[in-house]
């Protein structure tokens, strides 16, 4: 049985994919990870009664943003990140890595993991009672803002992904998973992530 924490803390993976693209692990060079699940707020209708009749709004997007310290415009190849510009443009495959703005805007998975089992990346199966863990896994989002700040002397980049709460067939594109260590249960693999496939 997994020691579960009396908090989730210090550390935790970061993984992002694109469309038929491989998890590139952004972990060691990201400093702060903040998630804003879309609200499900309501407006108030007030009647001549004197009630209240509760109109329901839509959910709101949720949007993911990190604090990273990239030494790289993008990650011209493998599987870990070097940088965040080739999620915001078209990634170059030339030397030097050059990527310019331009119009394309890709879809990508965005997954967080907090686990006791710190061999673990997001997109990994994890296994109860062998390891407790709280996932968050974003599909068919995208990478709305990249903005590097040199202010404190120390090149900072402050990166937001966006994604709707659900797709045009009313699919969910956000899910929260975990596991607690104290019976047999698993989170699945995230399979690759493609047009057709968010997680699994």
């Amino acid at each position: 049985m997994a020691t579960v924490p009396d908090t989730w803390s210090e550390v935790c993976k970061v993984a992002i994919a694109g469309q038929g693209d491989a998890d590139v692990q952004f972990a060691a060079i990201t400093e702060t990870v903040d998630l804003s699940i879309g609200d499900k707020e309501f407006d108030v209708i007030n009647t001549v009664r004197g009630g209240r009749l509760v109109k329901f709004t839509p959910q709101e997007p949720t949007e993911i943003t990190l604090e990273a310290y990239p030494l790289s415009a993008g990650t011209p190849s493998g599987t870990t990140g070097t940088g965040f510009f080739d999620l915001f443009n078209t990634a170059s495959t030339a030397s030097p890595y050059v990527i310019s703005n331009d119009r394309t805007r890709d879809k990508y998975r965005l997954a967080v993991l907090w686990c006791t089992d710190d061999t673990k990346s997001p997109g990994d199966q994890i296994g109860s009672p062998a390891a407790a863990a709280l996932r968050v896994v974003a599909a068919d989002g995208y990478f709305t803002s990249v903005k590097p700040s040199f202010t404190d002397g120390v090149l900072k980049f402050t990166v937001k992904y966006k994604t709707p709460a659900f797709d045009k067939n009313a699919s969910s594109n956000v899910k929260i998973e975990s596991v607690d260590g104290s019976a047999t249960m698993t989170l699945a693999t995230l399979t690759t992530y493609t047009s057709t496939i968010k997680w699994a």
